[in-house]
């Protein structure tokens, strides 16, 4: 049976997971998760679902041009998985990762492995994955592969144009000091010498130190990522950085000033949230119990529509101090979170946001519309 199939029989159950044990909700999301996403990857789009957006829809940024203004979250793909089938659905952009130099297997507690939940009613998540991926090294050189097969016309004339490759980095929670950043920055010299389009720094993962954001020095890394990469980087690929969205309004000029001056190339707001209590009175009631049980628990971070209004706010006063202070190089601003709809889009669209992610509302969607999803939310 195919992957998007299950989907939507399991998008029948969803609305009364409220019903049963949390642990229980848990246990079996998280394993079925693994053997979904394990599924997924097989799975390409059949001629009738192959999608090219529009023209109208498309911008150019950096010199990229994305065919829509829409692409997929870190976390999503996190060892290069599904690259074509996101660029046949029409995706705007794809991102893998994120990456860490070391091989991770990520989190388990309680006996559960990568713990995860839907609030389906809610249309938003809870996830404590802890960054599981194969590494920088093995990932770079799957990247590789992708990249040469596309170069060399494997691919279907023409349907994979203009879907930029994007991969996320973090410095890895296993390392310290000077070994982290070292880490941290040959893994990122490694995907810009395979060729991909752009980088994405995650500054924000709250699942890597028992459920809270890590709390080391903004400051010095990105002036360490400045020194031994920026200054050094050929052809001036694109580097983002991801804040979280519990980021205060108020501190977005010192963040976007930081940027500046440090030569980065755009902002995303945001990652998941840990403010938990916050993000409760977004969760229907019958489904709080649940998320009560999965943020006490494990902790994570909370993804979906409970981020909506703040990825808005947060994105929309970036645009604000951009417009008004006018660095003096090209820089975006990337929205993620709550996006679900072409609504949300042409939300971000009148806010000046020049892309946007999508996690929570791309599964729902999938589900909803199988590989069609992307011509469902344009149409």
């Amino acid at each position: 049976m195919k992957a998007t199939t299950l989907l939507k029989l399991e998008s029948v159950v969803r609305p009364f997971i409220g019903l049963f044990s949390p642990h229980l909700v848990i246990s079996q999301y998280s394993k079925k998760r693994i053997d979904f996403l394990n599924k997924i990857k097989e799975e390409l789009p059949n001629e009738t679902e192959i999608y090219s957006p529009p023209e109208e829809l498309s911008r150019t940024l950096w010199g990229l041009t994305f065919k829509s203004p829409i692409m997929n979250a870190a976390g999503m793909f996190k060892n290069g998985e599904c690259y074509e089938m996101v660029a046949l659905q029409g995706a705007g952009a794809y991102l893998g990762g994120t990456g860490t130099w070391n091989i991770r297997t990520g989190n388990e507690k309680n006996r559960v492995y990568l713990p995860f939940t839907p609030y389906p009613k809610s249309h938003s998540a809870s996830n404590f994955l802890g960054l599981p991926n194969h590494g920088d090294e093995v990932n770079a050189s799957k990247l590789a592969c992708i990249i040469q097969d596309i170069e060399l016309n494997k691919h279907p004339s023409g349907r994979l144009e203009n879907t930029p490759i994007g991969w996320s980095v973090m410095g890895s929670p296993d390392l310290q000091g000077e070994d982290k950043l070292k880490g941290l920055v040959d893994g990122m010299k490694l995907y810009e010498k395979v060729g991909v389009d752009f980088l994405e720094i995650n500054e924000s993962c709250p699942n890597t130190q028992h459920g809270k954001p890590q709390e080391d020095d903004l400051y010095n890394r990105l002036n360490y990522i400045k020194q031994y990469f920026l200054n050094e980087r050929t052809g001036r690929i694109p580097v983002i950085v991801k804040f979280s969205n519990d980021t205060e309004v108020e501190q977005v000029p010192a963040l976007l000033d930081l940027l500046f001056a440090l030569g980065y190339d755009g902002v995303n707001f945001g990652n998941t949230s840990t403010h938990y209590e916050k993000r409760r009175e977004f969760i229907h009631p019958s489904e709080r119990n649940l998320y009560d049980h999965f943020t006490k628990t494990f902790g994570g971070g909370v993804s979906g529509r409970a981020l909506k209004d703040s990825s808005l706010e947060l994105c929309s006063r970036a645009v604000e101090y951009v417009k008004a202070g006018h660095p003096a190089h090209e820089f975006h601003i990337i929205r993620t979170g709550g996006i679900e709809t072409f609504k949300d889009i042409k939300e971000s669209d009148q806010a000046g946001v020049s892309m946007n992610q999508w996690f929570t509302g791309y599964f729902e969607n999938l589900a909803r519309h199988g590989h069609s999803l992307y011509r469902e939310m344009f149409n």
